[in-house]
């Protein structure tokens, strides 16, 4: 898969903006607000779902939400365009035929790290919940309509926990369909796991291997067994009832993470041995990816790395068969990139930002 194209139109801070891709690496910089990760997260809406911020579509436009956006671009040779009018939902088009977010998932691999990922291993379980989830939508596409499908039927269940109805017949129905969308939630992921530890371990890189283990909410292995988990869900409905909610399922699952001799916890380790296991991770993403050609976006990630380290990190970039975009505040930070990647600088001209492509 080649991304070849993109063209923004009324996006964030850009009125306008077209590129032409090669296989380099394109290396961003420009001042803080200048709109650099504008342009990664146009590129992170080719996926299914928020994009890299999280945000609803009504937020996305340049001029609040009574406006529009649209992104298009060339992967492959099909035509992709994304957007959404004012006071609309998001749309997508795939060679001028309306398609469902998830098809994005097929037609283009992204991985992407950013500076509040940073916090990971010591927020909250469901930020880790999202960032394997990404992770595991990058191997597995389906993965979104499996957790669509939990969702809805979870839903429903609540409904029915908080209206505490007690029909048997009813909660049947609905907790066979969680668990058998809950059983390939938690495969897809329990493999997503496997290929990420099997590319790290094959690998000679400068950043740490993590042992990755799966967690359920009460810190054992999730289950994979659609039998298994819906006995669960129905011993589980008086408890339940009196929380209004479901408290058991792949939605409480968790991501654990050790590294080295002495298998440290991740959120027992230095800020920058975090930083560093999560760049392995990211890393070992791509790797496993290599065959679908997969994009990487990296923002603001040189800051955060001493110079030995930044250098170490563009030789694995450059390794990989994927495309790469980095963004950083100053072209220095992308010293040792030079000769080896495209630069963008990136500057805020009134409400608008504007590019100069130094080649």
């Amino acid at each position: 898969m080649t991304l070849s194209h993109l063209a923004l139109a009324q996006f964030r801070s850009w009125p306008r903006l077209a590129l032409e891709l090669d296989a380099r690496p394109v290396a961003i910089f420009g001042p803080n607000g200048a709109g650099k990760t504008n342009i990664l997260e146009a590129l992170s809406m080719l996926s299914p779902g928020r994009g890299m911020r999280s945000a609803a579509p009504q937020d996305q436009a340049r001029r609040g939400p009574e406006a529009g956006w649209r992104i298009r671009a060339t992967i492959d040779d099909h035509a992709v365009e994304t957007g959404a009018g004012p006071g609309e939902g998001r749309s997508v088009t795939i060679d001028d035929k309306p398609a469902p977010q998830v098809a994005l998932g097929a037609l283009l691999r992204l991985i992407w790290l950013t500076p509040a990922m940073d916090r990971l291993w010591t927020d909250a379980p469901e930020v880790r919940r999202r960032f394997l989830d990404r992770l595991t939508l990058s191997f597995a596409p389906g993965h979104a309509e499996e957790a669509l499908a939990y969702e809805k039927a979870m839903r429903d269940r609540n409904r029915l926990l908080r209206d505490e109805m007690r029909d048997d017949r009813w909660y049947r129905v609905l907790e066979a369909r969680m668990a058998e969308a809950g059983a390939a939630i938690t495969r897809n992921r329990q493999e997503a796991l496997a290929r990420i530890m099997q590319a790290q371990a094959g690998a000679e890189t400068s950043f740490p291997s993590a042992r990755l283990v799966l967690l359920a909410g009460d810190g054992e292995a999730d289950d994979a067994d659609p039998d298994s988990i819906a006995a669960r869900l129905a011993a589980m409905r008086p408890r339940d009832m009196a929380a209004g909610r479901t408290l058991t399922g792949p939605h409480r699952a968790d991501l654990g993470a050790s590294w080295g001799p002495q298998d440290m916890p991740a959120a027992l380790s230095s800020t920058g041995e975090q930083k560093a296991l999560l760049l392995s991770l990211i890393l070992a993403n791509a790797r496993a990816l290599a065959p679908e050609r997969p994009v990487v976006l990296l923002d603001e990630v040189a800051a955060h790395l001493d110079e030995s380290r930044r250098a170490a990190l563009y030789d694995e970039i450059t390794a990989l068969p994927a495309q790469a975009f980095l963004t950083a505040t100053g072209r220095e930070l992308f010293a040792a990139l030079d000769g080896r990647a495209r630069f963008l600088h990136v500057e805020r001209e009134g409400e608008a930002s504007a590019l100069t492509d130094e080649g």
